[in-house]
Protein backbone atom coordinates (compact mmCIF):
# COMPACT_ATOMS: atom_id res chain seq x y z
CA UNK A 1 0.00 0.00 0.00
CA UNK A 2 1.51 3.22 -1.44
CA UNK A 3 1.42 6.49 0.74
CA UNK A 4 -0.80 8.25 -1.09
CA UNK A 5 -3.73 5.42 -0.90
CA UNK A 6 -3.94 5.53 3.18
CA UNK A 7 -5.99 8.57 3.59
CA UNK A 8 -8.21 9.97 6.71
CA UNK A 9 -11.45 10.99 6.72
CA UNK A 10 -12.68 13.96 4.60
CA UNK A 11 -13.27 16.15 7.75
CA UNK A 12 -9.78 15.06 8.87
CA UNK A 13 -8.24 15.94 5.59
CA UNK A 14 -10.25 19.45 4.93
CA UNK A 15 -8.72 20.79 8.32
CA UNK A 16 -5.11 19.27 7.19
CA UNK A 17 -5.37 21.14 3.70
CA UNK A 18 -6.68 24.31 4.74
CA UNK A 19 -3.74 24.11 8.07
CA UNK A 20 -1.26 23.59 5.07
CA UNK A 21 -2.86 25.94 2.92
CA UNK A 22 -2.35 28.10 6.17
CA UNK A 23 1.58 27.61 6.15
CA UNK A 24 2.48 27.51 2.98
CA UNK A 25 0.91 31.06 2.17
CA UNK A 26 2.65 32.31 5.59
CA UNK A 27 5.98 31.32 4.33
CA UNK A 28 5.01 33.92 0.86
CA UNK A 29 5.33 36.57 3.67
CA UNK A 30 7.61 35.68 5.72
CA UNK A 31 10.55 37.87 3.79
CA UNK A 32 8.78 40.81 3.87
CA UNK A 33 10.43 42.28 6.80
CA UNK A 34 13.66 41.28 6.16
CA UNK A 35 13.91 43.04 3.06
CA UNK A 36 15.53 45.89 4.98
CA UNK A 37 18.34 43.34 6.31
CA UNK A 38 18.76 42.32 2.96
CA UNK A 39 19.06 45.77 1.59
CA UNK A 40 21.67 46.52 4.54
CA UNK A 41 23.35 43.71 3.44
CA UNK A 42 24.26 43.95 -0.14
CA UNK A 43 23.19 47.77 -0.33
CA UNK A 44 21.06 48.17 -2.85
CA UNK A 45 18.14 51.04 -3.36
CA UNK A 46 14.62 50.66 -2.55
CA UNK A 47 13.03 50.20 -6.03
CA UNK A 48 14.98 46.65 -6.13
CA UNK A 49 12.79 45.70 -3.11
CA UNK A 50 9.53 45.68 -5.49
CA UNK A 51 11.22 44.05 -8.03
CA UNK A 52 11.94 41.42 -5.89
CA UNK A 53 8.72 41.33 -4.44
CA UNK A 54 7.41 41.53 -8.34
CA UNK A 55 9.35 38.91 -8.96
CA UNK A 56 7.24 36.42 -6.44
CA UNK A 57 3.91 37.78 -8.01
CA UNK A 58 5.22 37.47 -11.65
CA UNK A 59 6.04 33.76 -10.17
CA UNK A 60 2.79 33.17 -9.08
CA UNK A 61 1.01 34.55 -12.39
CA UNK A 62 3.22 32.19 -14.53
CA UNK A 63 2.62 29.14 -12.09
CA UNK A 64 -1.31 29.89 -12.66
CA UNK A 65 -1.21 30.41 -16.03
CA UNK A 66 0.57 27.09 -16.87
CA UNK A 67 0.41 24.93 -14.29
CA UNK A 68 -2.78 26.29 -11.53
CA UNK A 69 -5.43 24.59 -13.78
CA UNK A 70 -4.65 21.05 -13.95
CA UNK A 71 -5.55 19.69 -10.63
CA UNK A 72 -8.96 19.38 -12.16
CA UNK A 73 -7.24 16.39 -14.06
CA UNK A 74 -3.98 16.12 -12.67
CA UNK A 75 -5.51 15.35 -8.56
CA UNK A 76 -5.89 17.99 -5.49
CA UNK A 77 -3.74 15.66 -3.34
CA UNK A 78 -1.03 16.02 -5.85
CA UNK A 79 -0.43 19.11 -6.77
CA UNK A 80 -0.80 20.10 -3.74
CA UNK A 81 2.04 18.32 -2.68
CA UNK A 82 4.08 19.16 -5.48
CA UNK A 83 3.20 23.04 -4.72
CA UNK A 84 4.40 22.14 -1.00
CA UNK A 85 7.42 20.57 -1.82
CA UNK A 86 8.28 23.85 -4.35
CA UNK A 87 8.19 25.81 -1.78
CA UNK A 88 10.78 23.90 0.05
CA UNK A 89 12.36 24.66 -2.56
CA UNK A 90 12.73 28.02 -2.23
CA UNK A 91 13.37 28.07 0.98
CA UNK A 92 16.42 25.76 0.25
CA UNK A 93 17.21 28.99 -2.28
CA UNK A 94 17.01 31.34 0.17
CA UNK A 95 19.26 29.60 2.51
CA UNK A 96 22.35 28.97 0.19
CA UNK A 97 21.95 32.66 -2.22
CA UNK A 98 20.63 35.42 -0.77
CA UNK A 99 22.22 38.42 -2.93
CA UNK A 100 19.90 40.26 -5.26
CA UNK A 101 20.11 37.15 -7.56
CA UNK A 102 19.14 34.82 -5.35
CA UNK A 103 16.84 36.46 -3.69
CA UNK A 104 14.52 37.28 -7.42
CA UNK A 105 15.30 33.57 -8.10
CA UNK A 106 13.84 32.13 -4.50
CA UNK A 107 10.62 34.09 -5.02
CA UNK A 108 9.74 33.47 -8.15
CA UNK A 109 10.22 30.11 -7.44
CA UNK A 110 8.00 30.51 -4.36
CA UNK A 111 5.79 32.32 -6.23
CA UNK A 112 5.52 29.39 -8.73
CA UNK A 113 4.40 27.20 -5.79
CA UNK A 114 1.79 29.74 -4.40
CA UNK A 115 0.20 29.69 -7.76
CA UNK A 116 0.70 26.04 -7.73
CA UNK A 117 -1.22 26.02 -4.43
CA UNK A 118 -3.98 28.64 -4.16
CA UNK A 119 -6.33 27.27 -6.61
CA UNK A 120 -5.68 23.94 -6.22
CA UNK A 121 -6.87 24.41 -2.18
CA UNK A 122 -9.31 26.02 -2.74
CA UNK A 123 -11.03 23.89 -4.85
CA UNK A 124 -10.29 21.22 -2.91
CA UNK A 125 -11.40 22.44 0.73
CA UNK A 126 -14.81 23.22 -1.53
CA UNK A 127 -15.15 19.64 -2.66
CA UNK A 128 -13.86 17.86 0.76
CA UNK A 129 -16.10 20.34 2.59
CA UNK A 130 -19.00 19.61 0.05
CA UNK A 131 -18.33 15.68 0.54
CA UNK A 132 -18.29 15.66 4.51
CA UNK A 133 -21.33 18.18 4.94
CA UNK A 134 -23.48 18.21 1.73
CA UNK A 135 -26.45 20.36 3.42
CA UNK A 136 -23.86 23.19 4.51
CA UNK A 137 -23.93 26.73 2.55
CA UNK A 138 -20.65 26.73 0.02
CA UNK A 139 -19.78 29.64 1.52
CA UNK A 140 -18.16 28.27 4.45
CA UNK A 141 -15.79 26.19 2.62
CA UNK A 142 -15.09 29.63 0.55
CA UNK A 143 -14.72 31.60 4.28
CA UNK A 144 -12.33 28.56 5.00
CA UNK A 145 -10.63 28.86 1.99
CA UNK A 146 -10.10 33.05 2.11
CA UNK A 147 -9.12 32.66 6.02
CA UNK A 148 -6.24 30.27 5.49
CA UNK A 149 -5.29 32.32 2.74
CA UNK A 150 -5.03 35.47 3.88
CA UNK A 151 -4.89 34.47 7.25
CA UNK A 152 -1.03 32.45 5.74
CA UNK A 153 -0.32 36.26 4.21
CA UNK A 154 -0.93 37.54 8.01
CA UNK A 155 0.98 35.31 9.54
CA UNK A 156 4.00 35.43 7.55
CA UNK A 157 5.65 39.23 8.16
CA UNK A 158 4.88 38.76 12.04
CA UNK A 159 6.53 35.60 12.09
CA UNK A 160 9.02 36.94 9.53
CA UNK A 161 9.85 40.27 12.37
CA UNK A 162 9.53 38.36 14.89
CA UNK A 163 12.54 36.16 13.70
CA UNK A 164 14.33 40.00 12.78
CA UNK A 165 13.84 41.33 16.28
CA UNK A 166 14.32 38.73 18.41
CA UNK A 167 16.22 35.60 17.63
CA UNK A 168 19.62 34.79 15.51
CA UNK A 169 20.54 35.00 12.17
CA UNK A 170 17.52 36.19 10.70
CA UNK A 171 17.85 35.73 7.42
CA UNK A 172 18.68 32.17 7.72
CA UNK A 173 16.39 30.72 10.66
CA UNK A 174 13.49 31.73 9.45
CA UNK A 175 13.50 30.15 6.42
CA UNK A 176 15.36 26.54 7.97
CA UNK A 177 12.56 26.50 10.61
CA UNK A 178 9.93 26.31 7.44
CA UNK A 179 11.49 24.64 5.51
CA UNK A 180 11.37 21.39 7.88
CA UNK A 181 7.21 22.66 8.61
CA UNK A 182 6.79 22.31 4.43
CA UNK A 183 8.38 19.30 4.31
CA UNK A 184 6.33 17.82 7.62
CA UNK A 185 2.98 19.21 5.58
CA UNK A 186 3.93 18.09 2.20
CA UNK A 187 3.78 13.97 3.98
CA UNK A 188 0.14 15.29 5.81
CA UNK A 189 -1.05 16.31 2.85
CA UNK A 190 -0.79 12.99 1.06
CA UNK A 191 -2.82 11.60 3.59
CA UNK A 192 -5.45 13.43 2.23
CA UNK A 193 -8.19 12.08 -0.03
CA UNK A 194 -8.37 12.39 -3.41
CA UNK A 195 -11.60 14.59 -4.53
CA UNK A 196 -10.89 15.84 -8.24
CA UNK A 197 -12.78 13.35 -10.46
CA UNK A 198 -10.48 13.71 -14.06
CA UNK A 199 -12.49 13.27 -17.32
CA UNK A 200 -11.68 9.62 -19.48
CA UNK A 201 -9.37 9.76 -21.52
CA UNK A 202 -7.20 12.55 -19.28
CA UNK A 203 -6.90 15.77 -21.53
CA UNK A 204 -4.00 16.63 -23.43
CA UNK A 205 -2.44 19.22 -21.55
CA UNK A 206 -2.49 22.88 -21.56
CA UNK A 207 -1.86 26.32 -20.52
CA UNK A 208 -4.78 28.11 -19.14
CA UNK A 209 -7.46 29.00 -20.86
CA UNK A 210 -8.08 32.47 -20.59
CA UNK A 211 -11.83 32.45 -20.94
CA UNK A 212 -14.63 33.06 -18.94
CA UNK A 213 -17.82 30.39 -17.75
CA UNK A 214 -19.47 30.80 -20.57
CA UNK A 215 -22.98 31.57 -18.10
CA UNK A 216 -23.23 34.87 -16.09
CA UNK A 217 -19.80 36.45 -17.94
CA UNK A 218 -20.60 39.95 -16.39
CA UNK A 219 -20.67 38.23 -12.62
CA UNK A 220 -16.83 36.72 -13.79
CA UNK A 221 -15.66 39.89 -15.06
CA UNK A 222 -16.80 42.02 -11.34
CA UNK A 223 -15.48 38.81 -9.32
CA UNK A 224 -12.22 39.18 -11.45
CA UNK A 225 -12.07 43.14 -11.23
CA UNK A 226 -12.76 42.87 -6.78
CA UNK A 227 -9.61 39.96 -7.10
CA UNK A 228 -7.50 42.86 -9.05
CA UNK A 229 -7.84 46.02 -6.52
CA UNK A 230 -8.11 43.69 -2.93
CA UNK A 231 -4.74 42.12 -4.52
CA UNK A 232 -3.33 45.93 -4.88
CA UNK A 233 -3.98 46.77 -1.94
CA UNK A 234 -2.23 44.09 -0.63
CA UNK A 235 0.88 44.40 -2.78
CA UNK A 236 1.26 47.88 -1.35
CA UNK A 237 2.13 46.45 2.03
CA UNK A 238 4.05 43.76 1.34
CA UNK A 239 6.42 45.71 -0.72
CA UNK A 240 6.70 49.18 0.09
CA UNK A 241 5.13 49.51 3.46
CA UNK A 242 8.42 48.20 5.74
CA UNK A 243 10.96 50.64 3.79
CA UNK A 244 8.74 53.11 3.90
CA UNK A 245 8.10 52.80 7.98
CA UNK A 246 11.93 53.76 7.74
CA UNK A 247 12.02 56.13 5.61
CA UNK A 248 8.87 58.34 6.51
CA UNK A 249 8.44 57.49 9.65
CA UNK A 250 11.65 56.95 11.16
CA UNK A 251 10.40 53.46 12.32
CA UNK A 252 13.40 51.34 11.92
CA UNK A 253 12.05 48.35 14.37
CA UNK A 254 11.66 45.13 12.35
CA UNK A 255 8.85 43.43 14.18
CA UNK A 256 6.95 46.86 13.46
CA UNK A 257 7.91 46.18 9.61
CA UNK A 258 5.57 42.97 10.43
CA UNK A 259 3.11 44.02 12.44
CA UNK A 260 2.27 46.75 10.09
CA UNK A 261 1.20 44.37 7.11
CA UNK A 262 0.29 41.32 9.83
CA UNK A 263 -2.03 44.13 10.99
CA UNK A 264 -3.54 44.63 7.13
CA UNK A 265 -4.20 40.97 6.03
CA UNK A 266 -5.41 39.63 9.47
CA UNK A 267 -7.99 42.51 9.38
CA UNK A 268 -8.91 41.06 5.91
CA UNK A 269 -8.82 37.54 7.33
CA UNK A 270 -11.03 38.34 10.31
CA UNK A 271 -13.62 40.77 8.28
CA UNK A 272 -14.26 37.30 5.86
CA UNK A 273 -14.88 34.80 8.70
CA UNK A 274 -16.82 37.22 11.28
CA UNK A 275 -19.34 38.52 8.42
CA UNK A 276 -19.70 35.26 6.71
CA UNK A 277 -23.53 34.96 7.61
CA UNK A 278 -24.30 38.55 6.90
CA UNK A 279 -26.36 38.89 3.59
CA UNK A 280 -23.67 40.09 0.52
CA UNK A 281 -25.02 42.80 -0.36
CA UNK A 282 -24.75 44.58 3.08
CA UNK A 283 -21.65 42.95 2.99
CA UNK A 284 -20.30 44.71 -0.16
CA UNK A 285 -21.54 47.89 1.48
CA UNK A 286 -19.36 47.76 3.90
CA UNK A 287 -16.53 46.73 1.80
CA UNK A 288 -17.14 49.99 -0.53
CA UNK A 289 -17.15 51.91 2.75
CA UNK A 290 -13.94 50.59 4.34
CA UNK A 291 -12.11 51.00 1.28
CA UNK A 292 -12.68 53.89 0.61
CA UNK A 293 -12.16 55.50 4.26
CA UNK A 294 -9.01 53.14 4.88
CA UNK A 295 -7.55 54.18 1.81
CA UNK A 296 -8.17 58.16 2.62
CA UNK A 297 -6.47 57.16 6.17
CA UNK A 298 -3.68 55.12 4.59
CA UNK A 299 -2.94 58.58 2.57
CA UNK A 300 -3.36 61.04 5.43
CA UNK A 301 -1.17 59.41 7.40
CA UNK A 302 1.60 59.64 4.26
CA UNK A 303 1.18 62.88 4.28
CA UNK A 304 1.10 64.01 7.90
CA UNK A 305 2.95 61.62 8.76
CA UNK A 306 1.35 59.73 11.27
CA UNK A 307 1.82 56.00 11.44
CA UNK A 308 -0.98 55.50 13.39
CA UNK A 309 -3.29 56.93 11.24
CA UNK A 310 -1.02 54.61 8.37
CA UNK A 311 -1.59 51.53 10.39
CA UNK A 312 -5.39 52.31 11.03
CA UNK A 313 -6.08 52.99 7.69
CA UNK A 314 -4.45 50.01 6.26
CA UNK A 315 -6.75 48.14 8.97
CA UNK A 316 -10.00 49.74 7.95
CA UNK A 317 -8.80 49.27 3.85
CA UNK A 318 -8.27 45.53 4.81
CA UNK A 319 -11.66 44.66 5.84
CA UNK A 320 -13.41 46.13 3.33
CA UNK A 321 -10.68 43.72 0.16
CA UNK A 322 -10.84 40.76 2.33
CA UNK A 323 -14.62 41.32 1.85
CA UNK A 324 -13.86 42.12 -2.00
CA UNK A 325 -11.59 39.26 -2.15
CA UNK A 326 -13.89 36.39 -0.25
CA UNK A 327 -17.09 37.83 -2.99
CA UNK A 328 -15.01 37.27 -5.63
CA UNK A 329 -13.91 34.14 -5.09
CA UNK A 330 -17.40 32.70 -3.99
CA UNK A 331 -19.12 34.10 -7.12
CA UNK A 332 -16.05 32.10 -9.42
CA UNK A 333 -16.45 28.94 -7.61
CA UNK A 334 -20.26 29.05 -7.98
CA UNK A 335 -19.94 29.93 -11.60
CA UNK A 336 -17.31 27.08 -12.74
CA UNK A 337 -19.16 24.06 -14.38
CA UNK A 338 -18.90 20.73 -13.50
CA UNK A 339 -15.19 19.63 -13.94
CA UNK A 340 -13.60 22.59 -14.28
CA UNK A 341 -13.54 24.62 -11.03
CA UNK A 342 -10.22 24.38 -10.71
CA UNK A 343 -9.54 25.71 -13.72
CA UNK A 344 -12.32 28.22 -12.54
CA UNK A 345 -10.58 29.41 -9.57
CA UNK A 346 -7.04 29.45 -11.35
CA UNK A 347 -8.47 32.05 -14.02
CA UNK A 348 -9.82 34.40 -11.47
CA UNK A 349 -6.40 34.09 -8.72
CA UNK A 350 -4.37 34.87 -11.99
CA UNK A 351 -6.17 38.36 -12.43
CA UNK A 352 -5.58 38.82 -8.92
CA UNK A 353 -2.28 38.37 -8.53
CA UNK A 354 -1.97 40.43 -11.77
CA UNK A 355 -3.23 43.05 -9.28
CA UNK A 356 -0.24 42.07 -7.15
CA UNK A 357 2.93 42.19 -9.59
CA UNK A 358 1.36 44.89 -12.19
CA UNK A 359 1.16 47.40 -9.85
CA UNK A 360 4.23 47.00 -7.49
CA UNK A 361 6.05 46.82 -10.87
CA UNK A 362 5.02 50.42 -11.47
CA UNK A 363 5.84 51.45 -8.22
CA UNK A 364 9.42 50.36 -8.46
CA UNK A 365 9.51 52.21 -11.89
CA UNK A 366 7.98 55.23 -10.18
CA UNK A 367 10.15 55.13 -7.13
CA UNK A 368 13.41 55.70 -9.73
CA UNK A 369 11.61 59.52 -10.61
CA UNK A 370 9.80 60.42 -7.43
CA UNK A 371 10.10 60.02 -3.55
CA UNK A 372 8.15 57.02 -1.60
CA UNK A 373 5.13 59.35 -0.56
CA UNK A 374 3.96 61.06 -4.02
CA UNK A 375 4.30 57.10 -5.11
CA UNK A 376 2.25 56.07 -2.12
CA UNK A 377 -0.66 58.60 -2.79
CA UNK A 378 -0.60 58.07 -6.00
CA UNK A 379 -0.99 54.60 -5.41
CA UNK A 380 -3.69 54.67 -2.81
CA UNK A 381 -5.98 56.77 -5.08
CA UNK A 382 -5.51 54.56 -8.36
CA UNK A 383 -6.68 51.14 -5.64
CA UNK A 384 -9.22 53.58 -4.10
CA UNK A 385 -10.97 54.23 -7.48
CA UNK A 386 -10.66 50.34 -8.57
CA UNK A 387 -11.92 48.97 -4.98
CA UNK A 388 -14.88 51.31 -5.13
CA UNK A 389 -15.30 50.58 -9.03
CA UNK A 390 -15.09 46.85 -8.20
CA UNK A 391 -17.76 47.18 -4.82
CA UNK A 392 -20.06 48.67 -6.66
CA UNK A 393 -20.64 46.46 -9.66
CA UNK A 394 -20.49 43.06 -7.37
CA UNK A 395 -23.10 45.14 -4.89
CA UNK A 396 -25.28 45.91 -7.82
CA UNK A 397 -25.12 42.10 -8.96
CA UNK A 398 -25.27 41.01 -5.69
CA UNK A 399 -28.89 43.16 -5.53
CA UNK A 400 -30.02 41.38 -8.57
Amino acid sequence: MTLFSRTVPHTAGFWIVAASFLTTMAYSTVPTPLYPLYQEQDGFPVWVITMIFAAYAVGVVFSLFFVGHISDWAGRRRMAVIAVLVSAVSAVLFLVWNDVAGLLTARFVNGVSIGILTATATAHLAELRALSRPAENAIVAASVAGAANLGGLALGPLIGGVFAEYLPDPLILPHAVFLVMLLVVAVLLATTPETARPPSPRPRYRPQRLAFPRTSRPAFIAAGLGAFASFALFGLFTSLAPTFLIDAFHLPSHLLAGVTPFAVFASAAAAQVLLVRVPLRAQLTMALVSCAAGLVGIAAGALLPSYTLFLLGGIVAGAGVGILFRSAIATAGSLAEPGRRGETLALVFLIAYCGLALPVIAVGISLLFADETAVLLVFSALVLVATVAAGTVMRRRAGR
